[in-house]
């Protein structure tokens, strides 16, 4: 089951952008693009304070030394592809969390070689580098976020797609991502069970302090709503996947990869209640 559900996750995720795609335009992504204070505020919120912030938690919880450089590969990994549905969801900018994604998900070859070398260094007093697959990122990056997001603008702009077929794609994605959550619980609930109550506090406090992280600074840089819970989505949502692959694949330490397994679990607890809550605020903001 594991093995089918990891073989279905980026057709989904490129499935639900390409969807998100189609409801957006051109002008959407040039006015991002023409608004760098909202992109560089994220960046700094993601790239510089998040990883600062897993430090401060590492210390004030006194985590071992293994659970710590698995905190900061977790915290080293750029926002993740379900960030942009968490953000339509809720009402957010969806242009600016997937610009986010894109730019730290291309910062990530240059921050993860430095945050989880450092961590190793640090907490293990290893040196061991961490050989980051570029070409496999950029590869990925390109198949799962740009291309389907690109797909979906062209038919968009060329109106290629009807709007009841795009509404029915829509749906469709959001059930993808209500497949995508409930299969990381089911396959992943055994390792939640026996480590939450270790890691759980400090991972979920992680979680919390970064979404708030991004809303205080898009406040801060006077962003409206809509980009302000582009910022605490994008922050919070973690590309936890990464992480796991990391300390697995690439430094050969299953343990160090609970963090985030546990993340993947509560950062998904926390943004189905974000978008319960703004769902319900929509009729009264009606």
């Amino acid at each position: 089951m594991t093995a089918s559900i990891a073989s279905f996750l980026p057709a989904g995720l490129a499935f639900i952008m390409f969807a998100l795609g189609l409801k957006l335009s051109i002008d959407d992504f040039r006015r991002v693009l023409s608004q760098p204070v909202a992109v560089g505020l994220g960046l700094l919120a993601q790239v510089v304070l998040l990883p600062l912030t897993a430090l401060g938690l590492i210390a004030a919880f006194d985590l071992s030394p293994e659970a710590s450089v698995g905190l900061m590969i977790l915290a080293a990994c750029p926002g993740g592809v379900s960030a942009a549905m968490i953000t339509n969801l809720s009402r957010g900018d969806t242009c600016l969390s997937i610009t986010l994604t894109a730019f730290t998900s291309a910062l990530s070859f240059i921050t993860v070689p430095i945050i989880v070398g450092f961590s190793l260094a640090h907490f293990l007093g290893q040196s061991t580098g961490v050989d980051y697959p570029v070409g496999q990122g950029m590869g990925g990056l390109f198949l799962i976020t740009l291309l389907p997001v690109a797909a979906g603008l062209l038919l968009s702009h060329k109106g290629w797609v009807s709007n009841s077929a795009s509404s029915l794609l829509g749906r469709v994605a959001t059930a993808v991502f209500a497949l995508i959550v409930i299969s990381t619980f089911v396959t992943q609930w055994s390792s939640i069970v026996e480590n939450f109550p270790l890691l759980g506090p400090a991972i979920l406090l992680l979680n919390l302090l970064t979404m708030t992280t991004g809303a205080v600074i898009g406040c801060v840089g006077r962003l409206p709503a809509d980009g302000r819970i582009a910022l605490a989505v994008e922050c919070g949502i973690q590309n936890s996947a990464l992480g796991i692959t990391i300390a697995v694949s690439m430094l050969g330490m299953a343990q160090l990869a609970v963090p985030s397994v546990v993340y993947a679990f509560l950062m998904n607890v926390t943004a189905v209640l974000l978008i319960a809550a703004r769902q319900l605020r929509r009729p009264a903001a009606a």
